[in-house]
């Protein structure tokens, strides 16, 4: 590895709100493993995802570019492989990439410039999610066993899913640390991406039993009236499955007790890719990155899951540590995951190579990281929501702590979250803030023509239709992911000298062969 070139870890994990970290002022959950890395990070106090739902989430993300630049409208959109990603990058600066776990890539192309991919996806590759504005309840939508089943379990598929990437990308790290590459030379990237703490709130008995039922907190903001809420939290919550189901505290309480649990879960599998970092003597080379892909309302409000810009669905963590570069630090800086692709590139050692290609919408965060300060970004961050229910796009732009949402079809919602941070004051129209709303109003237009890009997601929308519903009877093509068998990797075979192959890649201690 060239000198000052970092390797690259990036940790992500699925639907967690940075409300439920203790590096972000949680009293209740024990993540000390998290706690450990926020100790040496900066730590992106206004973090937010820029599509509060897993796939658009991602694809913007590993592109740096909004979802609907990218046609990424809902989890059923196909990631194309014309538009170049960080792994693409990466590769392009010398690294080695590789992706293990979860990405929800839509489409024939299961890779997106990484290397290699160690594991399949969790996830559907084809068009079987496509949103769909028309339906008030979606097909594949949440329902009521969220909370009558949530609770501790010896095994469920998320569990066995996780621990696979989690053993995955631990080998992969040994194998690293050997010298696997063929220029010892040469840094990597590799992304490991769990899917907890996602729902069912269900987790193991061990990390269930590390919380008191009587701790485990209610939500800030109770249940809203259905005549109270604005329009669009009425069709989320048709949507989910919740407009007709009233939760008990004891419900609310143990679904909350299962995602703290899961939560914990995570935490563990974190910690055992932090101390194999240690071990192999790699972790002074690694930029650690860790965020998710969106929050988790968790009953604020009496909405759950995902898919709306209020605080707990939208502000995401992330915490970046390069312990010979970065010190510890809090910004409070608006920030997206969209930054992460040219901050990699500059990591990598170009930061112009970012804006070669494409016009990004992320920024680099390595000045603001080393310096604390960096008077070239603006503090602005974009989100959209496409998905089904929006019935409209509903777009959200952030500056300082005001934050606007506008819809084609909605009545606008502005939020002083400095001053309001359970955002339960509404301040669109209120005199005081005319300016402010306006300058806000004038950034959205300036970025999204509402009614053009609402012809373009239901166009998409019917192409993919109309694709699902010819697949479903003539046979939908298989994109899924075969990832190599690593059982059959490292085994002794014929030909080869049993010491050479018995002795030949041990791993010393601290990182030596």
């Amino acid at each position: 590895m060239s000198a000052g070139t970092p390797n690259i870890l990036l940790i992500q994990v699925d639907q967690l709100a940075a409300s439920f970290l203790p590096a972000y002022g949680n009293m209740i959950a024990k993540t000390p493993h998290l706690d450990g890395l926020a100790e040496r990070s900066a730590i992106f106090e206004s973090a937010y995802t820029n599509f509060a739902l897993c796939a658009p989430s991602r694809f913007s993300m590993l592109s740096g570019r909004l979802a609907s630049e990218i046609d990424a409208f809902d989890n059923g959109a196909e990631f194309t492989s014309s538009i170049p990603t960080f792994a693409h990058y990466l590769r392009a600066l010398g690294y080695h990439t590789s992706l293990i776990g979860k990405m929800h890539f839509v489409g024939a192309d299961q890779l997106h410039g990484f290397h290699e991919r160690l594991t399949t996806d969790i996830y559907p590759s084809g068009f079987s999610w496509t949103g769909d504005w028309t339906e008030s309840t979606e097909a594949h939508s949440n329902d009521a066993r969220s909370f009558t089943l949530a609770g501790p379990y010896l095994r469920t598929v998320q569990m066995d899913y996780d621990d696979e990437v989690a053993h995955r990308a631990k080998r992969k790290l040994y194998d690293l640390a050997r010298g696997e590459m063929l220029d010892d030379a040469q840094p990597w990237h590799v992304t490991v991406s769990f899917t907890h703490p996602h729902d069912p709130y269900q987790c193991r008995p061990e990390h269930w039993d590390l919380y008191d039922s009587d701790d485990i907190d209610m939500p800030t903001v109770g249940p809203i009236p259905e005549a109270e809420m604005d329009p669009y939290s009425v069709r989320l919550r048709k949507q989910y499955g919740l407009a007709d189901l009233d939760l008990t505290d004891e419900q609310i309480r143990r679904a909350r007790h299962g995602y703290y649990g899961s939560v914990s879960y995570v935490d563990d599998l974190v910690g055992e890719l932090l101390a194999t970092l240690s071990d192999t003597g790699m972790d002074d080379d690694t930029v650690v990155v860790f965020t998710t892909d969106h929050g988790d309302m968790m009953g604020e409000r009496g909405l759950w899951y995902k898919r709306t810009f209020f605080e707990e669905a939208s502000r995401i963590p992330l915490m970046i540590s390069w312990p010979s570069t970065i010190e510890p630090k809090r910004l409070v800086n608006n920030v997206s995951l969209v930054d992460l692709l040219p901050t990699f590139c500059e990591l990598g050692g170009d930061a112009r190579l970012a804006a070669s290609v494409d016009t990004l919408d992320g920024r680099s965060l390595v000045t603001l990281m080393t310096k604390g300060a960096d008077d070239s970004l603006d503090d602005v961050v974009y989100g959209e929501n496409l998905s089904e229910g929006a019935t409209a796009p509903i777009l959200m732009v952030k500056r300082g702590s005001m934050k606007l949402v506008t819809s084609g079809c909605d009545p606008d919602q502005l939020f002083d979250l400095e001053a309001d941070p359970n955002e339960l004051v509404n301040l669109a129209g209120h005199p005081d803030y005319a300016t402010v709303a306006a300058e806000l109003h004038a950034l959205t237009s300036a970025r999204w023509d509402i009614e053009q890009l609402g012809r373009r997601v239901e166009q998409s929308q019917r192409r993919r239709q109309f694709l699902r519903a010819v697949d479903a009877t003539s046979g939908r093509p298989d994109w899924s992911h075969r990832p190599p068998d690593q059982a059959g990797q490292g085994v002794l075979r014929d030909g080869v000298i049993y010491n050479d192959w018995a002795y030949g890649q041990n791993l010393e201690i601290g990182g030596g062969s």
